[in-house]
């Protein structure tokens, strides 16, 4: 019985992401249509729309996490293991860009930012690694570049939805912009960047 209130729970998860990307002021009872379920289903699961909104934050920042984590296995170079894990992240933050427009009427900032934490601590380390290696020379401690390349990340993301940025361009622009944040000579990270796939 718990396996299919699982599957019925993600199957409510997957199609409200697709109509809530489609219509960010999607009500629960049109999810539940496109779901092909009855309202009181979804309520069953997500007592709230904030709720449901809350379910898929989490959703973005288990995938982003487990991206960033998986980037960043076995490279050496921490410049290289930071574009790496920046492309990654974009990836599937690309698929959420709308969602967290969405979300930072709902969940709040503070909320994405807790649910983002592990991945700000991770990302740290790496900054941390490459300031103490020479590889990055900044004023800024490490804890405080991983916040910079967070809202590198947020604040690209908001200039595709925005119209202000090309899409396909935004995720090798974030890993440039967060390695020449970090201290990294414009035309090495540029070079960098180009190289990874």
């Amino acid at each position: 019985m718990a396996g299919r209130a699982d599957a019925n729970r993600r199957r409510i998860m997957d199609i409200a992401l697709v109509e809530l990307l489609r219509d960010a002021d999607a009500s629960m009872d049109q999810i539940a249509r496109a779901a092909g379920v009855v309202r009181r289903t979804v309520y069953g699961h997500f007592p709230s729309r904030e709720a449901l909104i809350g379910a898929l934050v989490d959703d973005a920042a288990e995938a982003v996490g487990a991206a960033h984590a998986a980037a960043l296995r076995d490279v050496a170079d921490p410049a290289e293991a930071l574009a790496r894990s920046i492309l990654a992240v974009w990836e599937i933050a690309d698929g959420y860009r709308l969602l967290v427009s969405l979300a930072q009427r709902s969940v709040t900032v503070e909320g994405i930012r807790k649910r983002l934490e592990p991945v700000r601590l991770a990302g740290a380390a790496v900054l941390r690694r490459g300031l103490e290696e020479g590889r990055f020379v900044s004023p800024l401690p490490a804890d405080a570049l991983a916040y910079v390349r967070e809202q590198v990340l947020f604040g690209l993301m908001q200039a595709v939805n925005d119209g202000a940025l090309a899409p396909e361009k935004a995720g090798r622009s974030a890993a440039v912009t967060t390695l020449t944040a970090a201290g990294l000579p414009v035309k090495e990270a540029t070079d960098l960047v180009a190289r990874l796939p």
